[in-house]
């Protein structure tokens, strides 16, 4: 294959072939970067590519499961040889199950967290072996208020969303450790109208569903390139994201209470499913390789650092203290 070179900045993605990993990459080659595309199913890479290209850009498809160490190493060597170099590196690709812990099997346990979490382990290494030549580029993790408040019938996503943050400290402190001119992010993302709700395997009676109103994929995709240009510590998307991680730091208990009363039919739609749904836990589904879920999903939502984040909501605790502290006081008098 014939070598590329330019000045134009590189990316690669994995979890490309749908979703909001597919909205990246369409987002970033409108925005003139060349792509790298790494999922599971080559001819939805192909297609993909080939919509890139029409818009103008560069695409190489990498088609490889994430899980495979070797496969994503390899295909981070090629995207770096035919585009000179690889400035980021978003991790995206994820697999998930929709079934009770008591319904689920050891395999499909380890096959989420082989995908989901030793996924972004894998592409982390990947990007760290090229970037470091240059001590430069940026990793990006596509995160989710469930990498800190689990909820029912998704046990193995929410404990490899939450084994990704703990990944990613060790990581970030290390480079900071190195001086390293790498830089790493997260974007914590609520509920996301995607196809997995008609692809992903559930044990459930009715088909999934988002917990609460999602938002479009492309609303993701702008808030992750956001992140490459002004990679801030972590992110958080959505006004859900930012209630979920603050209410559990505080209410833990009560966030347990409200979601067990509320998120197990809350993730069920009215269509009944007549059998379990295999999915795509070990080999793609055909078809329906698309940004959008057949959901209607919300455009547009606040983006603000996990940093700040948390200074405001502990401001207001303390002026809320304060105003306590001085109400208690008058009445005292």
């Amino acid at each position: 294959m014939q070598e590329i070179r330019g000045k134009e900045q590189v990316a690669v993605i994995t979890g490309a072939s749908a979703g909001v990993g597919r909205a990246v990459a369409l987002r970033l080659a409108r925005e003139g970067w060349r792509v790298g595309l790494i999922a599971r199913d080559a001819a939805a890479l192909r297609r993909l590519a080939e919509e890139i290209r029409a818009i103008g850009s560069e695409a190489l498809p990498l088609p490889c499961d994430v899980a495979d160490a070797e496969a994503v190493f390899k295909a981070a060597a090629e995207a770096e040889r035919i585009f000179g170099h690889i400035d980021a590196w978003v991790n995206c690709a994820m697999v998930t199950i929709f079934a009770p812990v008591r319904d689920m099997s050891a395999e499909e346990f380890r096959r989420v967290t082989e995908v989901t979490y030793l996924g972004y382990v894998h592409g982390t290494m990947a990007a760290l072996r090229h970037m470091r030549r240059a001590d430069a580029g940026t990793i990006l993790q596509v995160g989710s208020a469930l990498a800190y408040r689990s909820i029912p019938l998704q046990s193995a996503y929410c404990g490899a969303k939450h084994a990704i943050v703990g990944f990613t400290e060790s990581l970030r402190s290390e480079l900071r450790h190195e001086n390293s001119g790498i830089r790493v992010t997260e974007v914590h993302l609520p509920a996301v109208n995607t196809p997995q709700f008609s692809w992903a395997r559930t044990r459930l009676p009715f088909q999934p569903r988002p917990a609460g109103t999602p938002i479009t994929p492309d609303t993701a995709a702008r808030a992750v390139v956001a992140a490459l240009r002004h990679p801030a510590r972590e992110y958080w998307l959505g006004l859900s994201t930012f209630v979920a991680i603050l209410g559990d730091m505080m209410m833990p208990g009560l966030a347990d209470r409200y979601l067990a009363r509320t998120a197990v039919e809350g993730q069920m739609d009215r269509i009944p499913l007549v059998a379990p749904r295999e999915g795509n836990l070990f080999k793609p589904v055909q078809g329906l390789h698309g940004v959008n879920g057949r959901f209607d999903g919300r455009e547009g939502a606040p983006c603000i650092s996990g940093g700040m984040a948390r200074f405001g909501a502990a401001t207001a605790a303390l002026l809320a203290a304060c105003g306590l502290g001085v109400l208690i006081g008058r009445r005292g008098r």
